[in-house]
């Protein structure tokens, strides 16, 4: 069992490491609030966010289209000189939507009234890595990610089950090709060795047995959703994970998340996207235990992390590198501003290393130091800029051509992206004085001091001003927003 934490260890700190970690961060009075509401109001208000109405409207497109795949079989019935040109039509659809669907998940993670739920469909995505790359069918990409809205928290048999019978999951894994004559194994072995159980956990005849159970689950084009066809699967006798029977894909699914390695496997990973480091064998091992406790639910595994002394550990906080999609987000919530117009916000995060609903494979990103690269590290400086200065920002990036272009065209789309309201972000006083505006700065954006040598670079500047106009005070923001401490949260 995880130690809780002290109710006197909690303050503005603990508070703001919370909100960091289950969410994408906030402003000082977002921090505040929590900080008031004592540790364990805080948790449950975060956890519990099905009580928090939420009426973000779904893309007008995002339901079923009949027509598609009508569309699908005119394009490959055509004469070649008609199908490019139907071909690039029904593509330039789906980049559209594919735009809109990355802005308007964006806009609920800055945005949304539940934090934690978008921050475990973020955990979900990457988990379940799949790419619309392969897919090619927007609709398919909304719909996996509503399930992991829908169910994130929930049952982990279920949301198992879900995945598996998911459209783009059957599109990216090969499942709905899966005939009895020959099982396709490529989904049977994600699903043991990236997704439930991995390396080491499972035989290569676990695999080949898995897949025969699982013909039969493909996908109907037509309704565009699950479909089982009894006439192609096997119903021959199968043995998985040592289960003997004519299983089908449901009894495989329920066998694989009954397995005890399976509660180890799942609750390291949680643990380690919200705390930033992989669990020692003794945490994964109460980690396990609460879990099975809890009826293999996330909720109550999630409400006691977040409760525990071991997820405040010096180790923990302020130790793991923001992920581009972390830092953006980050950078808009506790700037008080829009995110940057659809085009220019997709490219942004593609620069930085993490193209959403197109991860690099199916192990997803690996996160950690391996955001940092030389050229990401020199693109979060420039995001910064971009975020913190508006369409102000072309000319410092102009040592970047690809980002100047792309600010160009981006506002072009989305029209102008000014900068941030300086008014919004400190008061009069602060404003006015130059040591009280980095102690401000630093409570707002890192919320713990910087270390002495970046703090006296920005002192340093903003004793050379004349004034602390907004101008000023914006460059001392993004000097903050380039430092090390910055990329941590």
């Amino acid at each position: 069992m995880l130690k809780p934490l002290a109710t006197d260890k909690w303050n503005f700190a603990t508070a703001a490491h919370l909100l960091n970690r289950a969410g994408f961060g906030g402003t000082p009075a977002e921090i505040n609030h929590l900080a008031a509401l004592g540790g364990e109001q805080a948790v449950e208000q975060l956890v519990d966010y099905h009580r928090v109405p939420d009426p973000t409207p779904d893309p007008e497109w995002a339901k079923p289209d009949p027509e598609r795949w009508e569309r699908v079989r005119a394009i490959r019935q055509a004469p070649p000189d008609q199908r490019k040109e139907l071909q690039r039509k029904e593509q330039r659809t789906q980049q559209v939507h594919l735009l809109e669907l990355r802005q308007w998940w964006l806009e609920r993670m800055a945005k949304g009234p539940r934090p934690l739920q978008e921050k475990l469909v973020l955990f979900w995505h990457g988990h379940f890595a799949t790419s619309a790359q392969k897919v090619r069918d927007t609709y398919f990409m909304w719909r996996q990610n509503d399930t992991f809205r829908r169910l994130g928290d929930g049952n982990w048999r279920e949301l198992l089950t879900a995945v598996a019978k998911d459209p783009a999951m059957l599109v990216w894994l090969d499942q709905a090709q899966s005939r009895k004559e020959h099982p396709n194994e490529n989904f049977a072995r994600e699903v043991m060795e990236l997704f439930a159980l991995g390396e080491g956990h499972y035989s290569e005849k676990d695999i080949g047995e898995a897949a025969r159970a699982l013909t039969g689950w493909t996908l109907n084009r037509v309704r565009e959703e699950f479909e089982y066809r009894w006439a192609i699967h096997d119903t021959g006798i199968k043995t998985v994970l040592g289960r003997t029977g004519n299983l089908t894909g449901t009894d495989v699914m329920n066998e694989i998340a009954a397995q005890p390695q399976s509660a180890r496997f799942i609750t390291a990973k949680v643990w380690n996207f919200f705390a930033g480091e992989p669990p020692s064998e003794a945490l994964t091992t109460a980690l396990a235990d609460e879990f099975r406790r809890g009826g293999s639910n996330f909720k109550p595994l999630l409400r006691m992390m977040f409760r525990s002394e071991e997820f405040y550990s010096p180790t923990v906080v302020n130790n793991e590198v923001k992920s581009p999609v972390q830092i953006m987000v980050n950078t808009v919530r506790t700037l008080e501003r829009d995110l940057p117009p659809p085009f220019l916000a997709t490219n942004l995060l593609r620069l930085l290393g993490q193209d959403l609903f197109a991860p690099p494979n199916v192990k997803g990103w690996d996160g950690g130091i391996n955001w940092i690269t030389t050229n990401n590290l020199l693109n979060r400086y420039n995001l910064a800029a971009v975020l913190v200065l508006g369409r102000n920002a072309v000319p410092m990036v102009a040592d970047r051509p690809g980002m100047a272009m792309m600010m160009e065209m981006g506002q072009l789309a989305g029209g102008p992206y000014g900068p941030a309201e300086v008014a919004k972000l400190f008061n009069p006083e602060e404003r006015s004085d130059r040591d009280a505006l980095v102690a401000a700065m630093e409570k707002r954006f890192l919320q713990a001091p910087l270390k002495a040598s970046q703090r006296e670079t920005i002192t340093e500047y903003l004793a050379k001003q004349e004034t602390l106009g907004d101008s000023e005070i914006r460059h001392a923001i993004r000097l903050l927003m380039s430092t090390p401490e910055f990329q941590l949260t």
